[in-house]
């Protein structure tokens, strides 16, 4: 479960990141670390009963419904990188606006215009 679950950890956010959280890890956190990746990624991500551009798009629903625009950020980068477009962003902030409230989603759209604009995505 770990072998799958760093896998598909660093196909969605890319190697650098996902050892980089490995090497800093030490007798506090790397036991969760590595249990993260196997039930996270491994047992959660790496069941392909749903694609990975789905569950980018479910997990930036409900990691903005938590209000942790760090980690959002960080999905949203990954959700990019499992091919989720500009217009399905849009779309998955109108629903964390609708369910969440307008403040979380003005939360999330400042975070996307920095992303989206390093991806050049924004739309003239």
């Amino acid at each position: 479960m770990f072998e799958l679950g760093l896998s598909q950890r660093k196909a969605t956010l890319g190697a650098e990141y996902v050892e980089k959280n490995l090497a800093a890890a030490d007798a506090l956190t790397r036991e969760f670390q590595e249990n993260m990746t196997a039930w996270c990624w491994g047992f959660g991500w790496g069941d392909e009963a749903i694609d990975v551009k789905t569950r980018s798009m479910m997990n930036l629903s409900m990691i903005g419904a938590l209000g942790k625009m760090h980690e959002w950020e960080l999905h949203l980068r990954g959700a990019i990188k499992n091919g989720v477009t500009f217009e399905e962003i849009r779309a998955t902030i109108h629903v964390i606006g609708i369910y969440c409230g307008v403040p979380q989603a003005l939360e999330c759209f400042r975070v996307a215009r920095v992303v989206l604009e390093e991806h050049d995505m924004i739309p003239s």
